[in-house]
């Protein structure tokens, strides 16, 4: 969806204008479109308000993100690429199987269970209906890249002989919900606070141990 409204109106940022490269304008927008967002939801978002809040005019931000729906990707996109980073093969390979499975799912509780990510779920759930676009984008983006990123290291655990699974991507479905559901949905109601870091390894720790043993009592 293109939003031409207030196109060629300046929209000015405090203080001097400085040379920054595209990449870090960029950064400077995707922030400034989670604030906006986070402030006035979807359909009350405009292109001007965030490049009031990036300090850019409207000539830049449409240069670098032409519309709101794309600029709603970025948002989403920022935030799982950290994961991504975080779960990187690289960054896992030195780890035990139980302590990489345990990164994983950190990273994930950190991820899905903080306040700005639940502000950006809420705002999916609210406006999807209306705006269909956000809908898949969340979904793409958010969803269905976290839970390949996982399916694939369990996929490859499977291949070295680690792990036994008969659908990975399935695996990796149940691990999400056994991690994040029942804390989310209780800060969604707002039944609590976003948890911290320390419930979220401890948690981690027993959702791994749990995956990775089973339930089922071994014959005597």
């Amino acid at each position: 969806m293109t939003i031409v409204e207030n196109a060629n109106t300046p929209c000015r940022g405090r203080g001097r204008p400085q040379v920054r490269t595209d990449e870090e304008t960029q950064a400077l927008i995707v922030q400034a479109a989670r604030e906006e967002f986070e402030s006035s939801g979807y359909a009350g978002a405009s292109m001007c308000g965030v490049a009031q809040r990036a300090g850019v005019s409207t000539k830049t931000l449409y240069r670098l993100v032409p519309t709101k729906d794309a600029l709603f990707e970025r948002v989403i996109a920022d935030r799982i690429g950290r994961f991504i980073l975080e779960i990187d093969e690289r960054t896992l390979s030195n780890l035990s199987l139980e302590q990489a499975l345990e990164r994983i799912l950190v990273a994930f509780g950190c991820l899905t269970l903080e306040s700005k990510t639940i502000g950006i779920l809420r705002l999916v759930l609210s406006e999807c209906e209306r705006f269909p676009e956000i809908g898949r984008a969340f979904y793409e983006a958010a969803v269905k890249r976290s839970g390949d990123a996982m399916a694939l290291w369990l996929e490859e655990q499977c291949h070295r002989g680690l792990l036994d699974l008969d659908d990975p991507q399935l695996a990796a479905a149940m691990l999400r919900g056994m991690m994040i559901m029942e804390p989310q949905r209780a800060v969604m109601m707002g039944q609590r606070e976003p948890p911290e870091v320390a419930e979220i390894e401890q948690r981690a720790k027993l959702c791994a141990r749990l995956f990775l043993g089973g339930c089922k009592r071994a014959p005597a």
